[in-house]
């Protein structure tokens, strides 16, 4: 039942990774009524993050290009995950920016316990 719920936990981290650049985008298409501002926005916010991500945090930092471990993890997943609610709130949708943060609190918390980082 445990292996369940761990698994469930890291399911839940990769939807919440693409939760971040779904709420990046929609901040980007939200963002100006101009069309070439929020096509800039809408997909350069995103592919900045994805670069991000890339680089530092992909597959838990095993597939990143610079691997990050200890307080450099930590401070890349806030900056990230804090980023698509950060979005979220700047889009004025501020309560699904409250559950983002909510849930990523509290999968970031089950994955130090159960020891998934």
């Amino acid at each position: 039942m445990l292996a369940l719920a761990k698994n469930a936990n890291a399911a839940l981290m990769f939807f919440l990774e693409l939760g971040v650049l779904g709420a990046v985008a929609y901040w980007g298409f939200t963002l100006s009524p101009n069309w070439v501002i929020k096509l800039l926005a809408g997909l350069g916010g995103p592919a900045l993050f994805v670069a991000v991500w890339a680089l530092f945090g992909a597959g838990g930092g095993a597939n990143a290009t610079i691997p990050l471990t200890g307080l450099a993890r930590v401070a890349l997943e806030i900056v990230w995950f804090g980023g698509g609610a950060l979005a979220l709130y700047a889009a004025g949708r501020v309560t699904p920016a409250i559950v983002f943060a909510a849930v990523f609190v509290v999968n970031a918390l089950l994955r130090v316990i159960w020891k998934q980082v």
